[in-house]
This record gives C-alpha cells, sequence and structure tokens, in this order.
C-alpha cells in the first residue's frame, strides 16, 4: 500500500520546516529515535492530506497500524523508515494508536470534540512510545504530544465548525511546560511553541518571538 515516494523518504528534508527545527535540538544519542517519530506523524498526516476517498486512506492506515502489530522481525524488506523503527529495543505496538488518531479525522461531517481528542491522543501515544525508547517519562510525553497536536491541529483548519471545536479544546487545555529530559527536547520545543501559539492565537512559527522560544528551550529546556 506504499507509495514508491514514502518508500524512500526517510530524511529530516521530508520533514514540515517545524519539525526540523525541533529536531535540530534533539541530542546526537535521540536524534535519530527521534526522526523516526516525527517521520511517521509526517507519513500518516501525508495518507490522510492526499488521498481522494476515506476508504484509500484507511486502508494505508490499516497497512501501518497491521505493521504495528506484527513482531519487526516479520516487517517486509525495502521500506527505510520501518528499518529505523525495527533498530528499536522497546515494544512498538502502540504506534498503532498514531494510526487510529489520524484516522479519527477521516469521519464524515465536521470534526467533534471526541475525534478532535482521538487525533491529538493518537499522536500523543507515539511520542509516549518514543519516550518509552529513550527512558523518559510516558505520562509527561504522552500530555505534551496531545498539547502540541491540539494547536497543530487547529493552525491547519479551515472549517469554521472545525476551528470552533478545536480551539475549545485548546482554550481548555492547560499548557504549563513538561519536565522532559534532554533526551525529550524536540518535544519540548514543540510543545514550549504550541503554548505561545495558544496564548497569542498565532501560527507556531509566527514572528521572532517564535524562534527566541525554540532556542531557548532548545539549549536549556525551558
Amino acid at each position: 500500500m506504499q507509495t514508491a515516494r514514502e518508500m524512500t523518504s526517510n530524511g529530516p528534508e521530508q520533514l514540515p520546516d517545524l519539525h526540523r527545527l525541533a529536531l535540530s535540538y534533539a541530542p546526537a544519542s535521540a536524534r535519530r529515535q527521534t526522526l523516526a517519530i516525527l517521520l511517521l506523524d509526517s507519513r500518516l498526516a501525508g495518507v490522510v492530506r492526499s488521498a481522494r476517498e476515506p476508504i484509500l486512506a484507511q486502508m494505508r492506515l490499516a497497512w501501518w497500524r497491521d505493521r504495528f502489530s506484527e513482531d519487526p522481525m516479520d516487517w517486509p524488506e525495502g521500506e527505510p523508515l520501518l528499518a529505523m523503527l525495527k533498530e528499536w529495543t522497546g515494544s512498538l505496538k502502540k504506534l498503532s494508536a498514531m494510526a487510529d488518531g489520524w484516522e479519527a479525522l477521516l469521519a464524515e461531517g465536521d470534526l467533534t470534540p471526541t475525534s478532535i481528542s482521538e487525533f491529538a491522543a493518537g499522536r500523543g501515544e507515539g511520542w509516549a512510545v518514543l519516550a518509552n525508547e529513550l527512558g523518559a517519562d510516558q505520562v509527561e510525553a504522552r500530555k505534551a504530544g496531545r498539547a502540541w497536536a491540539l494547536v497543530d491541529l487547529t493552525s491547519h483548519l479551515t472549517s469554521e465548525p472545525d476551528q470552533a471545536a478545536a480551539a475549545e479544546l485548546v482554550a481548555g487545555h492547560g499548557f504549563k511546560q513538561p519536565p522532559l529530559p534532554r533526551s525529550m527536547r524536540t518535544l519540548a520545543v514543540l510543545h514550549a511553541l504550541a503554548a505561545r501559539s495558544a496564548r497569542r492565537g498565532s501560527g507556531m512559527l509566527d514572528g521572532a518571538g517564535a524562534v527566541i522560544t525554540a532556542i531557548r528551550v532548545g539549549i536549556i529546556g525551558r
């Protein structure tokens, strides 16, 4: 179910600017694992964004979900992203939640608080799996990942009902900077930019202040 382009896209140049900026602050010991999570998230986003029919997107998301239900030793050869994830020592089964999260956006009609929460929870779970791999606190990573996902989604919505539903969840979410270790510095940067965006009602990379925030959190963690 993977396209030729998907099969070869496994470098940071494939990531959005925001992700590349945050990734630049990952320590060398955590960079490859963090890159893998960001690439997976970007790949799943591309599935939802580019599919002409929801059923096609669901089939492609199911392909990834099926992989994470398998033993990595049984994964097909030739997919660079799977090869990166195969290097991990911890369980990858919960990465299927990321596919579930992105699939929540494919429901018919306007987005609801429930579907948006499912989406954010799925992306947050991906960060929790990374935290487990890096020996960090999964609870804090999950919370920070969910908060960032809510703001990130809000910034990409164009429908007024969808925007209103997402904005309501963002408004009800606390954005206290989580106590994440250096190994999770990429997530700390993303969360800080999301918190700034939520306060100001602006894009996560809008203005010089966004760069200053990324530098500050990227270097000192808060």
